[in-house]
């Protein structure tokens, strides 16, 4: 681990293949995080959704999944396992991420998870254990994901009226309607909303026609 720290597992190949299997209650897939340019993998909806949260957080700069084996000896018997992400943020430190239910934890798993912190402790990384994401904030961020794409941000005059208009509060169907013909514009709010230069409120309530939105600073 010491000869480890500086490793840019952010980059690294996931040691293991994402496999689905007819009939397995998980789903592995691949996810297209724009925060890398590049597909990241993900074992089930929940590392997906995970996924979705690390690529429109603001401070995360590189996501790898599945980025390496943690071996060690638990007095018994030898252990390894594989944390589901580490994230570089953008003032170079370095996170492990495990994606784990609450109601899906066993002995076995919090004994991985528990060495897994140390070991980060020891390197200087941090470690999370994450579970299941607030369901209207996780609703609303994917939907906002279909237009993460830079592409969804054009034409540039668009953007840049939306913004106008935001400039103070207005619910997001009569602001749209201020700038032009609504199949042409709200594609543009939608990924200026899911890059953070425009705000409203994604935890109290899905988002719709009356959502208030305003311009914000931009995460993306």
């Amino acid at each position: 681990m010491g000869r480890a720290w500086n490793t840019r597992f952010e980059e690294a190949e996931p040691v293991r293949p994402f496999r689905w299997t007819k009939g397995e209650k998980s789903f592995a897939g691949w996810y297209y995080a724009v925060t890398v340019g590049d597909h990241v993998g993900y074992e089930s909806w929940l590392e997906r959704d995970r996924l979705i949260l690390l690529d429109r957080d603001p401070e995360v700069v590189g996501i790898g999944s599945q980025p390496f084996w943690l071996h060690w000896h638990d007095g018994q018997r030898s252990r390894r396992h594989a944390p589901d992400y580490f994230v570089r943020l953008g003032d170079g430190r370095g996170r492990v991420i495990d994606v784990r239910a609450g109601d899906r934890m066993d002995e076995r798993t919090a004994q991985a998870f528990a060495a897994t912190r140390l070991a980060c402790d020891a390197v200087g990384w941090e470690f999370q254990h994450v579970g299941t994401p607030e369901p209207v904030l996780m609703a609303n961020v994917r939907w906002l994901a279909r237009y993460r794409r830079d592409r969804s941000g054009r034409p540039p005059d668009v953007a840049a009226r939306l913004l106008e208009v935001f400039s103070e509060p207005l619910p997001l169907w009569a602001g749209a309607e201020r700038v032009g013909d609504r199949l042409q514009v709200l594609p543009v709010l939608f990924h200026l909303l899911w890059s953070g230069r425009l705000v409203t409120d994604l935890e109290s309530g899905l988002l719709g026609t009356e959502s208030l939105v305003s311009a914000g600073r931009g995460t993306r």
